[in-house]
């Protein structure tokens, strides 16, 4: 957590802006936490940038974070609308957590935001795939069943409706189930089997984006693979591809022109 400390702090210093008019930030927590996850950030913008707007969402804490990702991204979506689009403001630095990363993808998509830089601190951007690694309490045998055979469940109405893991489980072996059901990522990443009606809509706000900043780590233990930090997938046979060696990458679909 240091060198994210770290990295965090330098960009915020890079984008905040001057003393005249610093930018909003907001920061958006993880699965099974709360806004008190950012503390010890805001104390570093208190210390560093006295003054500074910041906006500490306290949506679908803890338990609640289970939450479908939908549901999230239009309740946070209407608390924050009016930092987002204050068009007279000098921009938002959104910093997102974990699964707060999802959320904020969908922040990026559904919202003509203002947001000037987008900070995603280990979160699975292209999906998720596998059981937590740092719960030495799980049993392996356990985290096998769970990654192989979830999907059943996942990939389902109730499943996508009642579980945000569900929304952006991203399971190699089964693509195509994937594209046909997954109601979240699939959608905002344009590879579902037909092209969303919002698609053009998705590209334009998230184009509006000046600058993305992606950490994570193999340290990470968490997310997996700890490359989806980066937009990077598993192929079918769980090989890590990097979004610069995929044939066709997540933001490249996601940035294309639709026709």
């Amino acid at each position: 957590m240091p060198g994210k400390v770290l990295v965090l702090l330098m960009c915020l210093l890079l984008h905040l802006g001057s003393a005249s008019g610093y930018k909003h930030v907001v920061f958006v927590h993880g699965l099974l936490a709360g806004p008190s996850e950012f503390d010890y950030f805001i104390q570093l913008i208190q210390e560093y940038h006295p003054g500074t707007p910041v906006t500490n969402v306290d949506f679908f804490t803890y338990g609640c974070s289970f939450a479908n990702i939908w549901k999230q991204v239009e309740d946070i979506a209407a608390e924050l609308k009016p930092v987002l689009t204050n068009e007279t403001a000098e921009g938002t630095v959104l910093i997102c957590f974990s699964q707060g990363g999802v959320i904020c993808r969908g922040l990026l998509a559904t919202v003509p935001h203002n947001v000037v830089t987008f900070i995603s601190l280990s979160a699975p951007l292209a999906g998720q795939y596998g059981v937590i690694n740092s719960f030495p309490w799980i049993p392996k045998f356990f985290k096998n069943v769970f990654g192989h055979l979830i999907y059943m469940l996942f990939y389902t109405s109730i499943g996508q409706k009642c579980f945000s893991l569900a929304n952006y489980w991203n399971d190699p072996h089964h693509r195509n189930l994937y594209r046909k059901h997954s109601s979240f990522l699939a959608v905002i990443n344009n590879e579902t089997k037909q092209i969303d009606p919002r698609s053009q809509e998705f590209k334009d706000n998230f184009l509006r984006v000046q600058n993305i900043v992606l950490v994570g780590g193999p340290d990470d233990g968490v997310i997996s693979p700890w490359q989806s930090s980066q937009f990077a997938t598993y192929d079918d046979e769980e090989t890590v591809v990097p979004m610069n060696e995929q044939e066709k990458s997540i933001l490249s679909t996601l940035c294309s022109t639709l026709t």
